[in-house]
């Protein structure tokens, strides 16, 4: 019996000694491939933890088993958490820290053509990464920029819902879009080029406001956007996104990457949208939305080179059919009298990339080549169009003492025709494509002053074949604080904007109304002054506050506005006999919180205006004041996020048919929202849902004047062209789906997967 009694007092304590036994639970913390040193590594609910090394490694030992949350902490860091079950395996955690202000600070090439940190970039660029567009997953770039602070999608038709970017109030001609830092968005693709990149291969969106043309030339007036796709080395290996809305719509990104032999790294992307559901919510007989079937192929190739030079190419295709008008158009009715509709077919191909020369000089050729054909009906008018344009760039780019030099070579060729007059010679039935010779030199100079100051000259010489010479020269200063907490820029330049009415505002083709040439339009000019102030605040609890200021003032000449208001049946365009001035203040606000919330807010506040023979008046469809936010939270417990976001917009002067047209002036205050959960499934799988246009908030019904007559054939014309009021229609209106400002689209849900390897 007393064995028995030593024996339970053995296994006892045996039994005891198990249980307390500890365990070791090892890791690393990491920014990206660095390891970070001095992060404080802590298990909760147990009250133990450690501190990093040099190698970003920590040990801790637990005594207790169980399910624990293990939070990586650090001041400047967002913090980082894992689930894990302790006794722990073999394996090692690794923590990935994010950057509170890694948007203040991430490497940018837009404003100067070189990789700089942003911080560091005399160029103020505001940059978006893809994390910024999957809080509100849509299916193109277009609609994607509605949550930037100072940048509108502006709709310009309500049939057949083509747009163009808005920056600091100034319409999408004056925006130059680039992908890869190439000018591939431009002429007839200024309505339709930020559709169809395949939204799986975005790396970050750059922003550049106010002129960039002593950099890249024609169409940099009121800013610029440049879409930088991943490079094939940092891509997933496969990267899928779907959703679709409770409308109908479905859109597909699909991006792989792949290897081409030893040499040869290659990534593929394809976009697929589908929208073929009819709707008409307001109740006025036409399509709320236009329906729409695109598909669209991206290819890019990284050849890897002797001493690491560069080589990547990559081109794009994309095709569209798109369609809206009376709810019972069909395509048998395209361009036929009877039935209403706008049916627009979009083929186009693009091509670019860059070579670095063999040279000991750093000195590279970029080139771009596109062709885009469209094939469309406005009710009866048909537009036929055919555009090709030809890029080639030579830089060299040269470090010596404080300079840093930039020299530049471009060449550009642009070949249009359309069956339209302004591809006819004037009293002759003869056609005359359009052909136009660009050339031009750039020169750029960053001085670096002392440690905290620098000095950017540049300077642009162009010649147009057509309208002459053209000169563009810049001027950027930035000071900053010894720690870069505080960054100030200050600078002033030249834009200009040769214009092809027809490629660029298809509010010329769309309707009743006819379009007048009062005169040959000249090249637009802009000069433009731009003060901006960025503050960094670092919290005592680790919450990190960004501030990013901006006053602008842009004076334009020869600016060509289309007149909606002279003639209800008539465009109008002209260079302006006077000047426009765009002027305003802006202020993005980023808050970061280490336990995962985030905010980001901006706004929006300006003065865009036109003065002509001694009267102001303020430029339509442009509102005084806009704002943007972004809320993000993850509540890690449950492995979800929560985004939402939204905008607002103060009103905005409509175009009126005429003193008798019984519709308001000015749009209402109108707020876009929506709301978003995103579920983690392991890690290769993500599930999302929400809901847009929380508000539910579409336009007035009456937006399209005369929907119910859109061949006109109840109106009387005088002589003049001009609208007589008659019982049947008092307020002389003619057809017109020009007096829009929002979308039609009401609240819907939407539900995705995203499914993603890495290696």
């Amino acid at each position: 019996m007393k064995y028995k009694y030593l024996l339970f007092i053995g296994l006892f304590f045996f039994s005891g000694a198990i249980s307390a036994q500890t365990s070791t639970v090892k890791g690393r913390v990491m920014l990206e491939n660095d390891p970070v040193e001095f992060a404080n590594v802590y298990i909760k609910n147990l009250n133990v933890g450690a501190v990093t090394d040099a190698d970003g490694k920590f040990r801790i030992e637990i005594k207790e088993s169980g399910t624990y949350i293990i939070q990586a902490s650090m001041v400047g860091f967002k913090s980082a958490q894992l689930k894990v079950a302790i006794p722990q395996s073999s394996e090692e955690l690794v923590f990935q820290m994010e950057e509170m202000d890694g948007g203040l600070d991430e490497v940018v090439v837009s404003g100067t053509m070189q990789e700089v940190s942003k911080l560091d970039s005399p160029v103020p660029v505001e940059v978006y990464n893809a994390n910024f567009f999957r809080a509100n997953p849509t299916p193109s770039i277009f609609e994607s920029l509605q949550n930037v602070n100072g940048v509108r999608p502006q709709i310009n038709c309500n049939v057949c819902n083509t747009g163009d970017i808005h920056i600091n109030g100034l319409e999408g001609p004056y925006t130059m879009v680039l992908i890869d830092g190439m000018p591939i968005v431009s002429g007839l693709a200024t309505v339709y080029g930020l559709t169809g990149i395949p939204q799986a291969l975005i790396d970050r969106v750059e922003v550049v406001k106010g002129p960039a043309s002593t950099l890249y030339g024609s169409e940099a007036v009121g800013g610029l956007i440049n879409v930088i796709t991943k490079k094939p080395e940092a891509a997933p290996l496969v990267s899928t996104d779907f959703f679709a809305t409770g409308w109908g719509e479905m859109n597909l990104d699909l991006g792989l990457r792949s290897n081409w032999g030893k040499k040869i790294q290659s990534l593929t992307g394809i976009n697929g949208f589908y929208y073929d559901n009819p709707i008409d919510n307001n109740g006025d007989g036409f399509t709320d939305v236009t329906l729409s079937k695109r598909i669209s192929f991206f290819q890019k190739i990284n050849v890897q080179r002797p001493d690491d030079r560069l080589f990547t190419m990559a081109g794009r295709y994309v095709y569209e059919d798109r369609w809206g008008g009376e709810m019972d158009w069909t395509s048998a009715d395209r361009g036929g009298d009877e039935v209403y509709g706008e049916s627009i077919y979009t083929s186009r191909w693009e091509t670019f990339g860059t070579w670095q020369l063999p040279t000991s000089e750093n000195m590279n050729f970029q080139f771009s080549a596109n062709g885009h054909n469209q094939n469309s009906v406005y009710g009866t008018t048909i537009y036929k169009a055919s555009q090709y344009i030809g890029f080639g760039q030579l830089t060299w780019a040269k470090t010596a003492q404080k300079h840093g030099l930039l020299l530049g070579l471009a060449y550009r060729y642009t070949y249009y025709d359309d069956n339209t007059s302004a591809t006819s010679r004037l009293n002759l039935d003869e056609n005359a494509p359009s052909v136009i010779h660009l050339p031009g030199v750039f020169l750029q100079d960053e001085i670096k002053l002392t440690a905290n100051q620098s000095l950017l000259l540049g300077a642009r010489y162009d010649y147009n074949s057509i309208h002459g010479s053209i000169f563009s020269p810049r001027v950027n200063y930035k000071l900053s604080s010894s720690d870069k907490h505080t960054v100030l820029r200050l600078s002033a330049g030249n834009g200009f904007r040769v214009a092809n009415v027809f490629t660029e505002d298809h509010a010329a083709l769309t309707g009743a109304r006819e379009v007048v040439f009062t005169e040959e339009l000249k090249p637009e000019q802009s000069w433009n002054a731009n003060a901006n102030l960025v503050k960094k605040i670092y919290s005592a609890k680790g919450v990190f506050v960004g501030l990013d200021g901006s006053a602008f003032y842009t004076y334009f000449t020869n600016r060509i506005i289309p007149n909606y208001e002279t003639n209800p049946n008539q465009i109008i365009y002209s260079n302006l006999k006077g000047s426009a001035v765009s002027k305003g203040v802006s202020l993005n606000l980023d808050v970061a919180w280490p336990n995962g919330l985030s905010v980001t807010a901006g706004g929006t506040l300006m003065d865009v205006s036109i003065e002509e023979e001694g009267v102001k008046r303020r430029q339509l469809l442009t509102e005084k004041f806009s704002g943007v936010w972004s809320v993000g939270y993850e509540i890690f417990s449950l492995g979800l996020t929560v985004d939402y976001t939204g905008n607002v917009y103060s009103p905005m002067r409509l175009p009126l048919l005429g003193p008798l047209d019984d519709r308001p002036g000015y749009s209402p205050w109108y707020s876009l929202q929506n709301i978003q959960l995103t579920k983690k499934l392991g890690e290769k799988w993500e599930v999302f849902g929400g809901v847009k246009n929380l508000l539910n908030f579409t336009p007035a019904a009456n937006s399209i004047a005369r929907a119910f007559d859109p061949f006109d054939r109840g109106v009387d014309f005088a002589q003049d062209g001009s609208v007589i009021p008659t019982p049947g229609n008092p307020n002389a209106l003619t057809f017109d789906p020009t007096y829009v400002y929002a979308p039609n689209q009401g609240i819907r849900g939407f539900l995705g997967v995203r499914f993603t390897v890495l290696d």
